[in-house]
């Protein structure tokens, strides 16, 4: 081999692709360290914001990831290598991953949404998908919900997202009814107090905002009297049962017979 020649061709490919071969190193040192500071930067801002920390490992993680992709495509843009075989196998990676993934990504996606826009919290009670219960997690892909006789159900967040979600712990007072019908033999102002001494006798009713108790509709065969009063979310079925079965007791002793009653 003739070193001349050797020489020679290390010289010319030096001459026309060193300039190049230094620009994309200086590119490649320049962007590594852009994409640490801004991973920092992130990370804090994140921090500052209150980012729910599910999300914060994702965001790092795909954004610095898109970012050292575009890096190193940047680099060999400068360098001078041939990129139509490299894209081509991208995209059809990326095509072929969505449509496999796509009923995860769709979980996925809600899972974003509602960490980021809170329709609810863990320890809210919601009612959604046709479950009543307490949020016990809050994952990227699904949330676990433990229903009031102890089941625990696990909801995908695509579906859960999409569909209506009853909060019931926001705003912290729930309203509870309850509708007792009352032949018209007896005195509406009787009953009525007897229903309104029973209400403050009951434990878990809040004073604030006031019991309303009236007659709701007059039916045929007598009226239907509607006691609405206040409670705490966590204290609703426990109040119920228990108003339920004073108002029964109470009306009984004072003389009023319920339909059905012997």
């Amino acid at each position: 081999m003739d070193i001349h020649l050797l020489y020679n061709a290390a010289y010319l490919w030096l001459a026309t692709r060193g300039p190049k071969l230094l620009i994309g190193i200086i590119v490649l040192i320049i962007g590594l360290w852009f994409i640490r500071f801004l991973r920092g930067y992130m990370r804090r801002r994140m921090a500052h914001r209150q980012v729910h920390s599910s999300l914060q490992p994702f965001f790092l993680s795909l954004t610095f990831t898109a970012l050292h992709l575009v890096l190193i495509i940047v680099v060999m843009e400068v360098i001078g290598l041939e990129l139509t075989i490299f894209t081509a196998i991208i995209s059809a990676a990326t095509v072929a991953a969505g449509l496999a993934l796509s009923g995860t990504l769709q979980n996925f996606a809600g899972g974003v949404m509602i960490l980021l826009l809170k329709p609810f919290e863990i320890n809210d009670n919601i009612i959604a998908q046709g479950q009543d219960g307490i949020v016990s997690e809050i994952q990227i892909f699904y949330t676990v919900i433990i229903t009031f006789d102890n089941k625990t159900v696990i909801i995908p967040n695509g579906k859960l997202f999409n569909e209506v979600i009853v909060n019931v712990s926001r705003e912290g007072k729930r309203r509870l009814d309850i509708e007792m019908k009352i032949s018209y033999a007896y005195d509406s102002e009787q009953v009525k107090a007897t229903m309104t001494k029973t209400v403050k006798a009951t434990k878990n009713i809040l004073v604030e905002p006031a019991m309303y108790i009236g007659v709701e509709t007059l039916d045929p065969d007598g009226m239907r009297y509607t006691v609405r009063v206040w409670v705490e979310p966590s204290n609703f079925l426990r109040a119920k049962l228990d108003l339920q079965e004073r108002l029964i007791q109470d009306l009984k002793s004072s003389g009023v017979k319920l339909p059905g009653m012997a």
